[in-house]
């Protein structure tokens, strides 16, 4: 169906509300702006937005302030090494130990683009839905503690299988 063909539709779905749902699965800064950025836009246009946060992307929901997380020696390796928080997210490609990472958000303020952590607020702000994967956070000894204000209660695949089942538009990046 185009979006002039709605000869197929019947008229409560002209009237429902579009729905969104997103994988983010990534911590890495280039993968996380977009995820932010299309969330914020679609909950800006009306549009209700799901962003299911698993393995290395739950860590963009972790309190930048919380450095070592977990409760054995694994997950609390594991956290030293892919530090938490969006204050901490590098680039995935010409990283170059930092300067890379530090020239894109210089361009991004430059450029008036939001931070990814002010991404994240706007989108909470506008009622996008934040929810962490369960299983991962098992994995990685996370609880809600470690997480930033505001963040929905934790979702299972299952879960958010169903969610995306719904949604008029899906990502995963």
């Amino acid at each position: 169906m185009t979006t002039n063909d709605r000869s197929n539709t019947s008229p409560g779905d002209l009237d429902r509300v579009k729905r969104m749902a997103m994988v983010c699965w990534s911590s890495d800064l280039d993968r996380v702006w977009p995820v932010l950025i299309l969330g914020t836009t679609a909950a800006a246009s009306g549009m209700e937005v799901d962003i299911f946060f698993t393995f290395w992307g739950l860590r963009v929901l972790q309190r930048n302030d919380r450095r070592v997380t977990g409760s054995n020696w694994m997950q609390k390796a594991e956290a030293l090494v892919d530090r938490g928080g969006t204050d901490h997210l590098k680039l995935g490609k010409i990283h170059f130990g930092g300067a890379g990472t530090k020239m894109i958000r210089k361009l991004a303020v430059n450029n008036k683009v939001a931070s990814p952590t002010e991404l994240l607020q706007m989108g909470m702000d506008i009622g996008v839905r934040l929810h962490p994967c369960q299983m991962t956070m098992d994995l990685y000894g996370l609880t809600r503690e470690d997480f930033i204000d505001g963040v929905n209660p934790s979702l299972g695949a299952a879960a958010f299988m169903e969610m995306a089942a719904e949604a008029d538009v899906s990502f995963f990046i």
